[in-house]
């Protein structure tokens, strides 16, 4: 099992307000599975993307990733076990804008100190296997909308993670580069990457093999869907 989450909650504070953005959220996520998180603004997809992502920690419950608990963990911690496990694709890229293509896929090797041949070997090999590699030496401006967003899974993919959390991947495309990344993703989960994905889209979700949706933090439905053709 890849997540397992058991009363999953997180409160956000200040001196005045309580903000519960997850009510007690309870699901398991299989290895291989590519399952889309919907639901309207505000209703807690982000928010959950980032506590299984260990970017943010969780104010009550357990969550298992890949059977350890990490519910407890530090920052440091979450950190380590987060560069090991978890690739991230988010709406805007985030790409370096200094560094090139190749640089900017090179970056997750070079953070878990993968020496300098191997970092060579792996960035060539997702460089095609992303059929980019005529953009290995462009900037990201240099780049289509697309072309940037296939060198931001090509970086989620590099270190060979355990899974893929993708957080509105097509929001910032048009519907046809949205179409392009959505195929790409689907190619990925079929060799037998385990992806997560946040999305407004129905389009985006029936490409998935299980929509969850969220309002008020909480689950409210969690339905098989059927798989876009093409």
């Amino acid at each position: 099992m890849i997540i397992e989450a058991e009363n999953v909650t997180k409160i956000y504070r200040t001196e005045e307000v309580e903000t519960t953005a997850l009510d007690r959220i309870n699901f398991k996520m299989e290895e291989g599975q590519f399952v889309s998180v919907m639901g309207p603004s505000g209703c807690g997809k982000s928010t959950l993307l980032h506590v299984l992502g260990l970017i943010d920690d969780l104010s009550g419950g357990s969550y298992r990733l890949l059977g350890e608990e990490v519910s407890g963990y530090s920052e440091r911690k979450r950190s380590i076990v987060r560069k090991k496990n978890i690739g991230f694709v988010f709406q805007s890229f985030n790409l370096i804008d200094e560094l090139t293509v190749y640089e900017n896929i090179e970056l997750p090797l070079i953070y878990t100190k993968v020496p300098s041949q191997a970092r060579k070997t792996r960035v060539e090999a997702v460089l095609e296997r992303m059929d980019i590699t005529a953009r290995r030496n462009h900037f990201p401006r240099q780049l289509s909308g697309g072309q940037q967003q296939r060198v931001a899974v090509a970086r989620a993919i590099i270190n060979q993670p355990n899974l893929i959390l993708a957080d509105e991947p097509t929001g910032n495309l048009d519907s046809e580069h949205g179409a392009e990344v959505m195929k790409m993703l689907v190619k990925l989960n079929e060799e037998g990457t385990t992806i997560l994905m946040v999305t407004h889209s129905m389009e985006n979700a029936a490409y998935t093999g299980k929509v969850i949706r969220l309002h008020d933090g909480r689950i409210v439905s969690d339905s098989k869907e059927m798989q876009a053709n093409g």
